[in-house]
């Protein structure tokens, strides 16, 4: 049985889903939480993309020490001279470079012909290979490319030095059957290959992308890259969750495995949902909440008999919170509290457990009954330091028809006071932070939602707000909607450093 390597790209190509940013802190949290996940490879970001890219993909190298990590570098010497100085620190550093090879991209847009376009890739891993041994080499819009081209690039940039060969359906193009046998010729017909890694990366343009993933492990590629919830450019690449739990369930198929922590698939899950501010659907294959959830009747008699009558996966297996008779409420203890931190899998640093048992005492004061939901939101809100805003207060009023709200924020022990008028008492508490503040932020969404189904639930206000072209999605959670819309545009001044 041989093990298929996952490459997570949640934080390169996920990032590049519209709407979504993440900053350093983001990013870093993300990759110690894929750590402990399991994955085999993080690409951190596109190092030469800006300043802020480089520092975010140098401090995931430096925050873990399983993984490789990677920086994105196209075929230029000053791409990977950055993406080089960006993994340098990291235990195990990766370059991964790559070029256009198909005929409507070297037309187009390289204006190469084929031969200078391997001459170039060659000229490029082995200046890679001058930084950092591993190499990753990727030929972008390759089921676009003529196979005969692909295999002479293939065999060039392995002789050059290339320890991975990266085969994408970059724009979600090619039909599973068509992906098989692309994998297979190339596997059969590259000098070296049996020497390299053989890497997908599949996009769902079509809805396919797992499909071509795992019709491509099923070919005898050792390397699958996938992002956290299908996160990605356009439709999303290949779901790890959905690649993952497929070879899984299925080894017997594929004969294969991963070294994923699936117990961890859920937890990662969330976080990205959260610090992405991409709702998860009801529906979604493997982590929505509707997987294990039934309602037909007939369903639910098999099921009550023998839940592997309609499960084909225990939720335990993928780390869903299983309910059982510790109930937490207002009169839990610290050790009550530690247990179920445990017992469902949500991992918290021993330091760090006093301070989210205060922030779950203080949720108990308004919320009776304490679900899941709401300890992993707690152990996933974003820490402030003294030197941030916090919220201290605010009061709304309606007068003569108008929505007046004074909002109070405190910084470093001072007290910041201001009121405005809105549309409405969220727009009015925005105006009055904007008034504090002395600056004035776009909001570019701002939706609101209840994180469980239950009465008391804790409402969570999820923002995506700009300043100075800088754009950064954020999260408030709270018993009181107007509190949390609050709490989220806090934290997002803060995020900006405003």
């Amino acid at each position: 049985m041989k093990t298929i390597k996952i490459f997570d790209t949640t934080l390169r190509d996920g990032e590049q889903t519209p709407k979504v940013s993440m900053n350093i802190d983001d990013k870093v949290k993300i990759a110690k939480q894929l750590e402990k996940l399991g994955v085999d490879i993080i690409e951190a970001g596109f190092a030469f993309a800006s300043e802020g890219d480089f520092e975010a993909v140098k401090k995931v190298a430096e925050s873990v020490t399983k993984p490789i990590v990677c920086s994105l570098a196209r075929a230029k010497k000053s791409d990977i001279e950055r993406a080089a100085e960006a993994v340098k620190n990291a235990k195990h550093p990766r370059i991964h470079t790559f070029i256009a090879t198909s005929d409507i991209h070297l037309e187009n847009k390289l204006n190469m012909t084929q031969d200078e376009c391997l001459n170039h890739a060659v000229e490029m891993v082995k200046y890679a290979k001058t930084f950092i041994d591993d190499i990753q080499f990727s030929a972008e819009d390759a089921t676009r490319t003529d196979k005969e081209f692909l295999v002479r690039i293939f065999s060039a940039v392995i002789e050059a030095g290339a320890t991975v060969i990266n085969i994408p359906d970059t724009v979600g193009f090619s039909q599973p059957h068509e992906y098989f046998e692309l994998i297979e010729h190339i596997k059969e017909n590259t000098k070296g290959i049996e020497n390299v890694d053989i890497s997908l990366h599949c996009h769902d343009d079509l809805g396919l992308a797992v499909s071509n993933a795992l019709t491509g492990v099923f070919a005898g590629a050792t390397q699958v890259e996938c992002t956290i919830n299908g996160l990605g450019e356009r439709a999303g690449n290949s779901a790890l969750e959905e690649v993952v739990m497929a070879i899984d369930s299925r080894s017997d198929y594929y004969n294969a495995k991963t070294n994923i922590v699936t117990e961890e698939i859920y937890p990662t899950s969330k976080l990205v949902s959260s610090i992405s501010n991409v709702d998860i659907s009801p529906t979604k294959s493997i982590i929505g909440t509707n997987c294990f959830l039934h309602e037909s009747g007939i369903h639910q008699d098999g099921v009550i008999k023998n839940r592997a009558t309609y499960e084909i996966m225990d939720p335990a297996r993928i780390g869903i919170p299983q309910h059982d008779n510790l109930v937490l409420g207002k009169h839990s203890g610290r050790h009550a509290f530690k247990k179920f931190l445990e017992s469902n899998r949500i991992n918290v640093p021993e330091e760090n457990i006093n301070d989210y048992f205060k922030k779950f005492k203080k949720l108990t004061d308004t919320k009776k009954y304490v679900t899941v939901e709401d300890i992993i939101n707690i152990v996933n809100e974003i820490e402030v330091n003294n030197d941030n805003y916090h919220l201290k207060s605010y009061h709304a009023n309606n007068v003569d028809n108008k929505n007046v709200v004074t909002v109070t924020l405190t910084r470093n022990g001072q007290d910041y006071v201001e009121s405005a008028e809105g549309n409405g008492p969220v727009d009015a508490s925005y105006k009055a932070i904007n008034k504090i503040i002395n600056k004035t932020i776009t909001l570019l969404d701002f939706n609101v939602s209840a994180i469980s189904d239950k009465s008391d639930a804790k409402g969570e206000a999820k923002v995506k707000m700009e300043y100075d072209n800088k754009s950064i999605s954020t999260y408030g959670l709270s018993n009181d909607i107007i509190q949390a819309s609050i709490e989220a545009y806090v934290q997002g001044i803060n995020k900006l450093g405003l």
